[in-house]
């Protein structure tokens, strides 16, 4: 069921969740990756420190998206070559509240990560954070198996316990949509945008 929300826009997924759902707009594709779509594997590192998500990269399972908070810009979570392994390892994507470096490696890899940018200072390896507990990511609070669904449109988490319900019902807004022209879809949204502006007393 993960692969199928592979086919579910962020933004179809938005208007279902709402914000709270939603990563802010700081953390960004660092590159033309694809969508991406899988479990998380959360991760909390210390800031400064990566040691944790280095840990990380061998006990996600594959298909995993690892999830990554930091609270640091100062400090490279991850680099080339820990990206190759995890994308080696099956990895889907790193979401990192933080950044990497060696972006040029990663592009060239095609290993899908979102971060706040790139800096070329690594992190220390020093400090125990925390593996498979709750992680706060862009201001969203992500469990262990929530579903991360990424792609140049934004991030959202879809609460594992809703996985099944949010799927059917972005199946159906979407199909729904297709159906839908633009003359009628204009129609709709005309009529809609008048009724507001006229409950607001605008006679323009």
């Amino acid at each position: 069921m993960n692969q199928a929300f592979t086919h579910v826009p962020p933004t179809t997924l938005a208007d279902l969740l709402g914000r709270a759902q939603v990563m802010d707009i700081g953390i960004r594709p660092l590159w033309d990756s694809p969508r991406v779509a899988g479990p998380a594997y959360t991760v909390r590192c210390e800031p400064g420190d990566n040691l944790m998500l280095h840990a990380a990269i061998y006990r996600a399972e594959p298909g995993s998206v690892i999830v990554v908070e930091s609270g640091d810009v100062d400090h490279a979570l991850a680099g080339g070559n820990v990206c190759a392994v995890a994308q080696r390892r099956g990895v889907a994507a790193f979401v990192v509240d933080g950044v990497i470096r060696d972006l040029g490696e990663v592009r060239e890899a095609g290993f899908p990560v979102f971060a706040r940018g790139v800096i070329p200072i690594p992190g220390t390896k020093e400090k125990i954070g925390a593996l498979g507990e709750p992680a706060r990511v862009g201001g969203v609070l992500v469990h262990p198996g929530d579903i991360v669904v990424a792609d140049e449109e934004g991030i959202v988490v879809v609460p594992a316990a809703r996985e099944e319900e949010i799927l059917a019902a972005a199946r159906t807004k979407l199909a729904q949509e297709a159906e839908e022209s633009l003359d009628t879809w204009q129609e709709n949204h005309r009529a809609r945008i008048e009724k507001a502006l006229t409950a607001q007393g605008f006679t323009g």
